[in-house]
């Protein structure tokens, strides 16, 4: 008796056994399949990164409405461990994307544009900006021995010319210098036809003194007017008179300044 009551117990204790690990092994196979089926969603990383995210919805261009945080940060800890993408990711098949240390300007990848440079830097800027580049190559000038970012420390910043230069005349802005000397080859000038004469007499002193004192019609016109487009360009004197005297007078004296001296103050 005794022996058969101690085999039941043995019975009984094998089942429970039996039962208790299958039930734990189902709760672990349940467990893995509800971690190997949770996803991660955009909006769930605000929940531990609220700088980051922040960030991005303020300053993040195409990081924010071409991309989503998962595009990038497609693994977590502590499941994955390629939590920070490479640029070259996304980034690759132009100059610019060959550079290496992209963090070096680009300090932040979730405000991207928000760049920082070194003192000197040019030669990165040039893969973005070679329209800009040529210029300063094939133009000289003391601009083109400057680095970029001695301008441009800020990216997008265009300084204003009176931090370097004096004005021509009291008043110029940024805008009136620019409309005469490209940034990139100051020296090329160009300018509007109704220029003001004030601009011009700064640097053509002697010029602008025979213009005020004399009494031809060329004194009420703008040097623009004359010298037209072109800084350099000089006219000639047909182009506005024609020939007013005779044939004769023209084949003897074919240049008009032999017997008018000078066109900023004329012989009559």
């Amino acid at each position: 008796m005794e022996n058969r009551i101690t085999s039941f117990i043995g019975i009984v204790v094998s089942v429970f056994l039996s039962v208790s690990v299958g039930i734990a092994q189902a709760g672990v196979a349940k467990t893995n399949n509800n971690s190997n089926s949770a996803k991660l969603q955009n909006s769930d990383c605000i929940k531990c990164h609220k700088k980051e995210t922040a960030t991005i919805e303020r300053n993040g261009g195409r990081h924010k409405t071409a991309v989503t945080c998962l595009d990038c940060h497609v693994e977590h800890l502590p499941l994955g461990k390629k939590t920070i993408p490479k640029c070259s990711k996304c980034h690759k098949g132009k100059p610019h994307y060959k550079l290496k240390n992209c963090l070096s300007c680009h300090v932040n990848p979730h405000e991207p544009l928000v760049l920082k440079f070194g003192n000197n830097v040019t030669k990165p800027c040039l893969t973005c900006h070679p329209k800009e580049g040529k210029e300063l190559k094939d133009h000289p000038s003391k601009h083109s021995k400057l680095a970029c970012s001695f301008c441009h420390p800020v990216h997008g910043l265009k300084p204003a010319c009176s931090k370097c230069h004096k004005p021509h005349v009291k008043g110029q802005t940024t805008r009136d210098c620019v409309g005469c000397h490209p940034a990139h080859e100051p020296l090329v000038i160009h300018y509007s036809n109704d220029t003001p004469t004030s601009y011009c007499t700064p640097c053509h002193k002697n010029i602008g003194k025979l213009l005020k004192k004399t009494t031809t019609k060329h004194g009420t016109l703008t040097c623009a007017f004359c010298h037209r487009g072109v800084h350099g360009v000089i006219p000639e004197c047909e182009t506005c008179h024609g020939q007013p005297h005779t044939a004769a007078l023209h084949k003897a004296f074919p240049k008009c300044l032999e017997c008018h001296m000078d066109a900023h103050d004329l012989v009559k």
